[in-house]
């Protein structure tokens, strides 16, 4: 049991605050007879942690509990593995949270308690599906309501932590038990679903109860935390599809921070998707920490836990996320260490994200543009589908990270007309959902000079997905709607129409590639069309593969407003289209309509070769701009062996035209000295870039 005296200014209620660097350990059932606690404090030091997640109960205890049908580790014995590194790190002055996952009982716990186990819908108990050994909990009865808080307030009053953190505590799909069904149909009056059908109303009431008994149980947990140390909280695993599961302002009731549980590469997803994952929380939650769990193995349908990934790929996932100003968490799995590659990756990146914390520490995000994260549209899909729904999203931020653009994210649920004047450029990707009152939030955006970049259905449908008769946006986009085209097409093509800066870099080409979806609309007289859909023609039989008739509809329409601001506007799915072909012709559009609707030079201009992604912020007297690294050679094919250095990068900053000269700091590097100042701008150059590096100007 945990003896550690306290220190009162580790256990302050903001004490996540200063934990910005997290080791996660967990435990085996095996690791009592194996593991060495002094290997993992010694990991702690080395890596610069300054807080720590630890493995203690719920489906298994590492620490001697007392509490009924708690089943304990058939390893432990009389020892205490969680105890001991409890107090290790609080030796090291790390704060330390425990870690809980209720989402799983013993069989032999299961034959005592058959209330704690889910029902499947033929009556029958849900058997793990990876554990024959296993049951899965009922996430809405007595096991999370009694079984789970008397667990909690052990853990916290006998061990010095600051918080319990819950892994898998929501559930895994709708529990038929008599309990449920009766306290369901008290609810709604409805039998519970059958099947996860958005068009069925019992699914949907099914949703909105799920929602009211999980917020009843994070509740719950979080009282039994702090009934027994007032400074604690009970932590949920908060993020992607669990936030549009819960109401704002109970996320921002019990999560006082958050903890992005995507822990590397999915199949081919790219490097930047860990810095994705923190803008679209910020977008919600600007003023709560956010930090980036990074598996030290790979991230995988099969699941191979206690693996280690190359060197590149971890310390690249960790990098990415401090880029966009993240905290850096690493886990592993089995406290018993087969394989050590892992270790000097994360040390490294631990190490330069501790060189970068103070800056981060004393600044805010600060890009021009904003991405519009469409969280409203995503909760019309079924799960398995929303990555495609994603798919117009996903290819608008590659084509701004290609084309060197810094940019924040902006969701859709939580945009204020505050919001959106933080940005020069707001860009809706397909922002399909919008209600009357966000499309009228957007329209006095353009009039007050902002500009908007859209695409595709932005706008077309209500907050319930039904059509509208034409977009919401119509008149800020200078459109009418002619014909809603859902069907796939094939070999389609775009024609350029004139000379204008929005198809600059095309040169020698008279038509580039179409999209696979279209919308036809019609262009108000005072708009820009500077490119216009061929009709379709066959792509088969070969000797029939050419035009038949003239460019006709408008496929790319651009209007300025009285105001001053700018609109473009896609009428197809060209960030889809982008994200699944990579055509350079679709980035460069993109980046044209952006920079075009920027109506000025950009805060940040970055020339040079290679693949960088930005990441930029304020303070006062000051911006910070981090430059990731992401050049290697199977850069859009996901898995990473080698990073190629960054060759010498040019950056211009825009500073207060009052400014004659500019301190600059190159954090990583370690180098400071004075720039000069002209028009407004300053411009430094940087010398290769292996990794990572963050430029700190102060003016004077």
């Amino acid at each position: 049991m945990s003896q550690t005296p306290a220190a009162s200014h580790l256990r302050s209620a903001d004490w996540f605050q200063t934990a910005t660097r997290w080791t996660q350990l967990t435990f085996v059932e095996n690791d009592p007879d194996h593991f060495d606690p002094a290997f993992w404090i010694d990991i702690f030091r080395r890596t610069g942690s300054n807080a720590v997640c630890l493995s203690a109960g719920g489906y298994m205890a590492f620490y001697p509990s007392k509490v009924p049908d708690h089943y304990i580790s058939n390893r432990l014995e009389d020892r205490d593995i969680f105890g001991a590194l409890v107090d290790g790190a609080r030796r090291l002055d790390m704060h330390v949270m425990a870690r809980v996952d209720p989402h799983a009982i013993r069989k032999s716990i299961a034959e005592r308690r058959p209330d704690w186990v889910q029902r499947r819908a033929d009556g029958s108990l849900f058997e793990h599906w990876a554990y024959a050994d296993a049951m899965v909990v009922n996430p809405f009865g007595s096991y999370a309501f009694e079984q789970m808080p008397e667990i909690i307030r052990e853990i916290v009053r006998d061990y010095d932590v600051d918080a319990v953190f819950a892994n898998r505590w929501q559930g895994h799909g709708v529990d038929y038990s008599e309990d449920s069904a009766r306290r369901f149909r008290d609810f709604s009056g409805l039998d519970l679903p059958r099947a996860q059908d958005a068009a069925d109303p019992a699914w949907r009431k099914w949703l909105e109860w799920r929602k009211g008994v999980l917020t009843e149980l994070i509740a719950l947990w979080d009282k039994a935390v702090k009934n027994e140390r007032p400074h604690a909280s009970f932590i949920p695993n908060m993020e992607g599809s669990s936030l549009m599961e819960f109401d704002l302002s109970v996320i921002r009731r019990f999560c006082p921070f958050f903890v992005i549980d995507h822990q590397g590469r999915r199949g081919v997803e790219p490097a930047w998707s860990a810095g994705r994952d923190g803008k679209r929380l910020r977008a919600n939650f600007p003023d709560r920490p956010v930090a980036l769990i990074s598996s030290v193995g790979p991230e995988d349908e099969f699941r191979w836990k206690d693996s280690v990934n190359t060197p590149e790929e971890i310390q690249l996932w960790i990098n990415s996320g401090s880029t966009q100003g993240l905290r850096a968490w690493f886990t592993k799995f089995n406290g018993v260490v087969s394989d050590r590659r892992w270790i000097a990756p994360v040390e490294d990146a631990f190490g330069l994200h501790a060189r970068m914390e103070p800056v981060l520490r004393k600044s805010v995000p600060a890009a021009d543009v904003a991405l519009v994260d469409p969280s409203m549209m995503l909760r019309h899909w079924a799960p398995e589908e929303r990555y495609l729904a994603e798919h117009h999203e996903m290819g608008f931020y590659q084509a701004l990270v290609e084309a060197r653009i810094p940019f924040e994210m902006l969701c859709d649920e939580t945009m204020t007309d505050e919001a959106l004047d933080q940005f020069r450029v707001v860009v809706l990707a397909n922002a399909a959902f919008l209600t009357d009152r966000q499309c009228g939030m957007i329209r006095r955006y353009v009039e007050r000079g902002g500009s908007v970049v859209g695409a595709y259905e932005t706008s077309l449908r209500d907050e319930q997905g039904e059509l509208r008769p034409d977009f919401g946006l119509a008149d800020t986009f200078g459109v009418k709607l002619r014909e809603h085209v859902r069907q796939m097409s094939r070999n389609t093509y775009l024609a350029l129409d004139g000379a204008h800066e929005l198809i600059d870099g095309y040169a020698g080409a008279g038509r580039m590639i179409g999209g696979t979806r279209q919308i036809r609309v019609e262009a108000a007289g005072d708009a820009i069309v500077p490119l216009r859909h061929i009709p379709d023609f066959p792509d088969l039989p070969m000797e029939e593969v050419y035009a038949r008739q003239a460019p006709s509809d408008p496929a790319m329409i651009a209007r300025e407003s009285e105001g001053g601001g700018r609109t473009v506007y896609f009428p197809w799915n060209i960030g889809e289209v982008f994200w699944n072909v990579l055509a350079l012709d679709h980035a460069r559009l993109i980046a044209n309509a952006v920079r075009w609707c920027l109506a000025r030079a950009p805060s940040v201009i970055v020339e040079g070769s290679g693949v960088v992604d930005l990441g930029l912020r304020r303070f006062d007297g000051g911006l910070a701009l981090s430059l990731l690294n992401l050049t290697n050679p199977m850069m859009m094919k996901g898995p990473v062996r080698e990073t190629i250095a960054l060759p010498e990068q040019l950056v211009s900053l825009a500073v207060p035209p009052e400014c004659r000269t500019v301190t600059v700091r190159t954090v990583i590097g370690g180098q400071t000295f004075e720039r000069p100042v002209h028009d407004g701008r300053v411009e430094l150059r940087l010398p290769p870039i292996e990794r990572l590096e963050m430029v700190e100007c102060r003016w004077k």
